[in-house]
């Protein structure tokens, strides 16, 4: 058995509850044996309520640990969730690595840019293999949009903090590295964030919270699309999790991440500031 360890800073919360199952769903599709064996969190009850850490354990059949420490010796692999707080990240982190273990690091990597750089440079420090991604990188409808010259993601959820890191994950897939410059606009419950780029080209994010993720998409070479995003993107994320976890190189490059954290903090910034731009760290 490849046993899982998961750290979260609550264990009843979306990402823990569904990641189980569909572990457990690649392992009856390719013959694996993946399990979460092993789980920690920092609070034993969810803030709004909910199951119990030991509850938790029992109904998804993992072994309570005590610590950080006690969860990276027991585990092969290590996922640092916490979806919803992701400034827990780097203290994680910082006591995850030294392990040297595999390891996915959920959505949002990180608050902001020098805790995001912090973790990379942990992770070279230690020799640390790890990577993280929104689920949104996943989705087969972006799968190929090399050459894009411009580009309209848009997406919702529960709070504009929290859930434009999908946006902004697709739109480094689509767009590449090379933002520099990033104004929020906020008009009743959207936000629209304008990004410039250093080569002349831009694009748009649009938040709303009951706003359903797409992507439109303008090539150099005049072709244009425009897609719902309605693939399995969390299957996808999963397999790729776990296929980095057999030992496959990260499928994308991770310096990535540093971008999405860049242009998501930035366009947070901007919004707080009333829509004044707001350059991206260098």
């Amino acid at each position: 058995m490849k046993k899982i360890g998961f750290i979260d800073y609550y264990l009843d919360e979306w990402h823990a509850n569904n990641y189980p199952a569909w572990i457990e769903e690649y392992n009856r599709k390719h013959g694996t044996d993946f399990k979460v064996a092993f789980a920690f969190a920092e609070k034993e009850v969810p803030p709004k309520g909910g199951l119990s850490s030991s509850e938790w354990c029992a109904r998804f059949g993992a072994e309570e640990c005590r610590s950080i420490e006690e969860v990276c010796e027991k585990s092969d692999f290590i996922m640092i969730l916490a979806p919803s707080d992701p400034e827990k990240h780097l203290g994680y982190a910082e006591k995850v690595f030294p392990y040297k273990k595999p390891v996915y690091v959920d959505k949002t990597f990180a608050p902001d840019y020098p805790s995001a750089a912090e973790i990379f440079s942990l992770g070279e420090k230690n020799g640390t293999s790890f990577f993280s991604t929104s689920a949104l990188r996943c989705a087969e409808e972006i799968a190929y949009t090399e050459n894009a010259v411009a580009a309209t993601v848009t997406g919702g959820g529960g709070n504009f903090a929290e859930y434009i890191v999908h946006q902004s994950e697709m739109l480094v897939k689509i767009m590449g590295k090379g933002a520099v410059r990033v104004r929020s606009l906020k008009k009743d419950e959207a936000v629209t964030v304008n990004v410039f780029y250093r080569d002349g080209r831009s694009a748009e994010m649009v938040y709303a919270s009951d706003m359903p993720f797409s992507a439109t998409v303008k090539t150099r070479d005049g072709k244009s699309f425009s897609k719902k995003i309605e693939s399995d993107y969390f299957g996808i994320l999963i397999a790729h999790i776990l296929e980095f976890f057999g030992g496959k190189p990260v499928f994308f490059d991770s310096l990535d991440t540093l971008e999405v954290i860049k242009i998501r903090a930035a366009a947070c910034e901007s919004l707080e500031k009333n829509g004044t731009f707001v350059e991206l760290q260098p």
